[in-house]
């Protein structure tokens, strides 16, 4: 696939601008491309507002906002990058639209990836030339502090192109996870899907406010699944024994506690969540809320680098990727 020089971003909204950021950190060039009315100046905003964050985290050589070209044609993003981020809405004919066009005009040696959360690789490859290239590489917000991506292939998608894409975004400080099989929604989003439903029907049935199930989980095992996941530490909780002894102590049968049937989304539901959220919000606006996510975020990746756990192992590594580009330059 060659060195990756150029990095393309096709959809500047909240998922892209977190691309086009996290690129320039890793010091590359970044081509972007949103029709919308207005993306170039709300792309450049976002991007002066997260730039302190990176610079936090670790900026490689060369990094730079000024390396931020925005393009007036999707092909021209498509012939400049030898890898492309599609981060458009979440419909499928706009998917396989989008993959055709990159598709046609970009180098075949183009890695073509899409930011989609559960749609699969199969069906938006379907019309393209070159779909051996074509691959999810699915993030989580904010992707210029989260290491997680999930990547995975359609039925026509090389290996090749796989292993390049985990080796690029390792590059840029993630923490590829290969998908095995292509399932909708991937492995992250099946698992956040599940406690949803959960929060909705205890919301739904007045067991609980937004409020209280955030601090069900802020307080408890957020913190935990912030070193591992659920599997690790319920083996840790049940010792001695581990995993097995659990399993005979908490056999999901024997503990019908939840309701894994989403409720209907009624206006009241809808109501009553979006109210309980702004309760909670309180005062703070959506810019503010970002930086107090962002800086509870990096304490935390912080307290698991001097562990060298999980994502602060992820940070560690990229950091000292840095820190030896830096010394190359001298």
């Amino acid at each position: 696939m060659g060195d990756i020089r150029t990095f393309g971003v096709v959809g500047s909204g909240i998922i892209g601008a977190g691309w086009a950021a996290r690129a320039l950190a890793a010091g590359l060039d970044v081509l972007a491309y949103d029709p919308e009315s207005g993306a170039e100046h709300r792309l450049r905003k976002k991007i002066d507002q997260i730039w302190p964050v990176l610079e936090r985290t670790g900026l490689f050589p060369d990094a730079s906002r000024d390396r931020l070209t925005f393009c007036d044609s999707l092909e021209e993003v498509a012939v400049g990058s030898q890898f492309i981020q599609e981060s458009a809405p979440e419909r499928i004919d706009l998917k396989v639209k989008l993959h055709s066009q990159i598709d046609a005009a970009a180098s075949k040696d183009t890695i073509i990836a899409s930011s989609t959360s559960g749609l699969l690789p199969t069906e938006f490859q379907a019309q393209c030339v070159h779909p051996g290239r074509v691959i999810v590489g699915h993030p989580f917000n904010p992707v210029y502090l989260l290491p997680l991506v999930e990547v995975l292939g359609g039925e026509r998608t090389s290996a090749g192109s796989l292993d390049a894409a985990v080796a690029f975004y390792q590059r840029i400080g993630m923490y590829p996870l290969r998908v095995r099989s292509e399932v909708p929604g991937f492995l992250s989003d099946r698992l956040q899907e599940a406690l949803w439903r959960e929060i909705l029907h205890l919301v739904n049935d007045d067991v609980a406010t937004p409020a209280e199930l955030d601090a069900a989980i802020a307080y408890g095992p957020g913190l935990r699944w912030a070193l591992w996941g659920a599997c690790q530490i319920f083996h840790l909780a049940a010792q001695p024994g581990g995993m097995g002894q659990f399993l005979k102590h908490f056999d999901p049968a024997l503990f019908p506690w939840t309701k894994l049937e989403p409720p209907q989304i009624t206006e009241a539901l809808a109501q009553k969540m979006h109210e309980g959220c702004e309760t909670l919000a309180g005062d703070l606006s959506i810019d503010e809320m970002e930086q107090v996510r962002d800086d509870a975020l990096i304490g935390i990746i912080e307290s698991l680098q001097k562990r060298n756990l999980g994502a602060g192992k992820v940070f560690n590594d990229h950091q000292h990727r840095i820190r030896t580009a830096k010394e190359a330059k001298r």
